[in-house]
């Protein structure tokens, strides 16, 4: 009969996966990028009536199901979606009338589901891509139908101010470094907004666990010029006493743990101290920094699973800048980036434009509203592009070219971004522009000046700070040391 012979149809379709009610999307797309429905409809037959439907003298199969699925693929979808409805209902009948197999589920390992006859292979590229949140488009301009945070314009000054002060001490203590004067650097080249942009959306209770290219973050709390150059130089006043590398700084004062060099250690250490501030009277959150290359350590997944199932206030803000040093984000995933992973965990996410310096702080403060509000972790992918090398140990033009840098300089710009939107506002001018500059090139000379200049840590820093009273154990250490010194002078 007809309903049988469309039933049949329908079965044959649902065999072949990619024209099944759920691979719809994915068969149309097939026409659109391979050849048209008659071209699909004919690879249909050839799959599912092998040897049986190509001749000129055989009638059927090949005419009704060419016929059938090049009607169905050319319609847009909404008559294979009742073919293959009518199929299915086959399996369950109530004496005459056909009925759908389709039943809500329910099982202790997954949410509330649905359960079909059909096999479902869920493809990735069926899934929507996660949008980036701009505000300003890359020449500065508001992007239409923006509507920007409601700031005054002092404060966004302050904020164009922290970018350019952040530039000036990246190529000075660089250049400081390839002369030999310190050991060490890394530079926030193409970054400045992702850190700044999201440190003026946060509070001072707000606890922060950074990588080591979060310099911005620290300057905007308050750690001045002096602070970062005396740390670079190790010397008696930097903090860590010249027990830790440059750039691995923290600050107790401004509520930001120290900086430690392995990847993705802070993680599941900023989830601890989140469920921590969870029973805390005053709500506050947790902000754990760290890049896309941390995100492929198995930490980062740990601390993901941890934060949702424990529902804690942290906010992870990932910086995904294309490179983990020479490891390319091409290498290390094919998924929708990291944003795409925290949804797999259940926690709310955002991807943001991260050389957008308003977009930066408008998704910030939504997630620390959300995070405090629901009490429930956020993941913010920023986007944005590492100008520098991964550091002055790396030559990044060995696994990338040049003229890629230059083009990611000249087009996502974050600094020149925001000069122009501050321009465009009349809140900025050629002129303040370069006393600015030759203001902050002044202060960053002098205090690495200042710090070259002062003494080292004594020796005996290299045992303290490890108990509140040293213990005789160390105490023998250092006397042993002494000694060798002594006994050999010229050799240190």
């Amino acid at each position: 009969s007809q309903s049988r012979q469309v039933a049949s149809e329908g079965a044959r379709s649902l065999a072949f996966g990619s024209l099944s009610a759920v691979g719809l999307v994915a068969g149309r797309r097939w026409c659109w990028h391979r050849g048209s429905p008659s071209v699909l409809a004919q690879h249909c037959c050839a799959s599912l009536c092998p040897g049986e439907g190509y001749s000129r003298e055989s009638r059927w199969p090949r005419d009704a199901m060419l016929g059938g699925v090049r009607r169905a693929v050319g319609a847009g979808g909404a008559v294979l979606r009742r073919r293959l409805s009518t199929a299915l209902a086959t399996e369950s009948t109530i004496g005459d009338k056909a009925q759908p197999y389709v039943a809500s589920c329910t099982f202790v390992g997954i949410n509330s589901s649905v359960a079909t006859p059909e096999l479902v292979v869920q493809e990735p590229e069926e899934y929507p891509v996660f949008p980036v949140f701009r505000l300003l488009t890359p020449d500065g301009a508001v992007a239409p139908g923006a509507v920007l945070p409601d700031l005054d314009r002092a404060t966004w000054v302050d904020m164009y101010r922290s970018m350019c002060e952040l530039q000036t001490m990246d190529t000075i203590f660089y250049n400081s470094q390839r002369q030999g004067r310190i050991s060490f650097y890394m530079t926030c080249s193409g970054e400045e907004a992702a850190g700044i942009g999201s440190a003026a959306a946060l509070r001072p209770e707000d606890t922060i666990v950074a990588q080591y290219r979060e310099l911005g973050v620290f300057t905007w709390r308050g750690f001045t010029i002096q602070n970062v150059a005396d740390q670079l130089f190790s010397n008696e006043l930097g903090h860590g006493k010249g027990r830790q590398m440059p750039m691995h700084i923290g600050s107790r004062e401004l509520n930001i743990q120290t900086i430690s060099s392995p990847l993705a250690t802070q993680l599941p250490q900023a989830v601890g101290a989140a469920y921590a501030k969870k029973h805390d009277s005053e709500p506050s959150v947790m902000v754990c920094y760290f890049g896309e290359g941390a995100a492929s350590e198995g930490d980062f997944h740990a601390a993901l699973n941890f934060a949702s199932t424990l529902e804690v206030p942290v906010i992870f803000f990932c910086r995904n800048n294309g490179y983990a040093i020479s490891t390319s984000t091409k290498e290390q995933y094919r998924g929708d980036g990291i944003a795409a992973r925290a949804v797999g965990y259940g926690m709310h996410a955002i991807r943001v434009d991260g050389n957008d310096l308003a977009a930066v702080f408008t998704a910030t403060q939504a997630a620390r509203n959300l995070a405090i509000s629901k009490s429930k972790p956020v993941l913010i992918e920023a986007m944005t592009y590492r100008i520098g090398h991964h550091s002055t140990s790396d030559d990044s033009t060995r696994y990338r070219k040049i003229e890629e840098i230059r083009q990611y300089k000249e087009e996502s710009d974050p600094v020149a971004r925001f000069y122009n939107f501050m321009c465009q506002n009349q809140w900025w001018d050629q002129a303040q522009e370069e006393q600015l500059r030759q203001d902050t090139k002044a202060q960053v000379l002098k205090a690495l000046e200042t710090a070259e200049a002062r003494n080292k840590p004594p020796l005996s820093e290299v045992f303290s700070d490890v108990y509140d009273k040293k213990p005789s154990h160390l105490v023998e250490q250092e006397e042993s040391l002494i000694r060798h010194l002594e006994k050999h002078p010229g050799k240190y």
